[in-house]
């Protein structure tokens, strides 16, 4: 993506440091510019370099964290001010109506120039202030009896739609 241009996923407190590897490993091969982690437990390093030595997320982001741009935020409020402030639209995901306006994927527009795309916790989803906080949040058609995907197939679905979108721009 070009400087101007810059795409980012949001993983808002995930519980298990394997699912955070495997969305690594997503945003890497599909070229997202950034993954920025809300880590309110306080279990990832604050140093970029610290965290790319982390053989957890070595294993399971197949060695990709060694080249993803990753930073750790402790709270929410605070990456929100850090995305407004560098003029960032904010975008959920959820299969639960939480958000002001609730969005298909496949009828949604992900082309803004600096766009974040939110992933809830992986069994609550989206906190309350996060949904509040973002401009839509985006829903996944599913056709079986489950009403969402995991962590991991869900960022791969959601930024590569993003992708797609914004290279025919």
């Amino acid at each position: 993506m070009t400087e101007n241009f810059e795409l980012i996923a949001v993983l808002e407190n995930p519980n298990f440091i394997i699912n955070i590897g495997s969305v690594i490993r997503n945003i890497h091969g599909l070229g997202v510019d950034k993954l920025f982690v809300i880590d309110g437990q306080k279990r990832l390093e604050d140093n970029l370099e610290e965290l790319r030595k982390r053989k957890s997320l070595l294993k399971h982001s197949n060695g990709a964290v060694k080249w993803t741009n990753i930073k750790v935020f402790t709270e929410t409020e605070t990456c929100f001010d850090f995305l407004n402030k560098n003029g960032f639209i904010s975008v959920g995901t959820s299969p639960h109506n939480i958000c002001k306006k609730q969005v298909k994927l496949t009828e949604s527009n992900l082309v803004a120039p600096k766009l974040a795309i939110w992933f809830g916790e992986e069994s609550k989803g989206l906190s309350e202030t996060a949904a509040r906080m973002c401009e839509y949040c985006l829903t996944i058609d599913m056709k079986g009896k489950v009403e969402s995907f995991n962590l991991s197939t869900t960022t791969g679905i959601v930024m590569y739609e993003a992708i797609k979108q914004r290279e025919k721009k």
